[in-house]
């Protein structure tokens, strides 16, 4: 299956999450879309909640289903609880961490941002939006893509910066300092259920 490119505000509200993380998409109107979607009261089913789980995390980081089945299955053969170890490699993804350092302002920016070259690991450009980045490492942008007006937007509008980075202003890089925890990830997500689904 191809990345979803139709509306996001629709899909935001068909999943009941807002994938912008702005909450824009449900501000207004939190419930599915369509003619009958504020009258829907059918009960989802328990593989309907899985599945339902297992989408809203797929949309939010932007995977198609191969990729995410594949990290999936990394995530299964590590030590520790699978739906834990999921999330933290889903975290570790070097366009998701573009985006928590705020050079985008979402996932699909940050994506292009590496893939068009701009984002370097180490001092050296990496172009492959599902690099696992891994502790210690250092993410910059290139010498070149320092004045561009989308990056300066992003930081200008920056809320935050999760603990496990460390964001040095002057050089203006990141460092992954470790392992984010289950606590600091996504609390709308049941990952529980994700498990459960591709252990059917």
């Amino acid at each position: 299956m191809a990345r979803y490119t139709g509306p996001k505000f629709k899909l935001s509200r068909r999943l009941g999450i807002s994938l912008s993380g702005t909450g824009k998409e449900i501000a207004k109107r939190n419930f599915p879309p369509g003619q009958h979607g504020n009258n829907q009261r059918r009960k989802i089913s328990g593989y309907g909640q899985q599945l339902l789980e297992k989408q809203k995390l797929r949309h939010m980081y932007g995977l198609n289903e191969k990729q995410f089945r594949n990290l999936f299955d990394k995530a299964s053969k590590m030590k520790g609880i699978s739906g834990e170890n999921f999330m933290i490699l889903l975290e570790s993804r070097l366009d998701n961490l573009v985006y928590r350092l705020a050079y985008a302002n979402s996932r699909a920016g940050a994506r292009q941002l590496v893939s068009h070259g701009h984002v370097t690991v180490n001092g050296k450009k990496v172009n492959i939006a599902s690099y696992t980045v891994s502790v210690g490492d250092v993410i910059g942008l290139r010498e070149r893509s320092h004045n561009l007006a989308s990056i300066k937007d992003a930081i200008a509008g920056r809320n935050h910066i999760p603990q496990y980075l460390d964001f040095n202003e002057q050089a203006m890089e990141g460092k992954f300092v470790r392992l984010p925890e289950r606590a600091e990830l996504s609390q709308e997500i049941d990952e529980k259920q994700i498990v459960e689904f591709y252990s059917r």
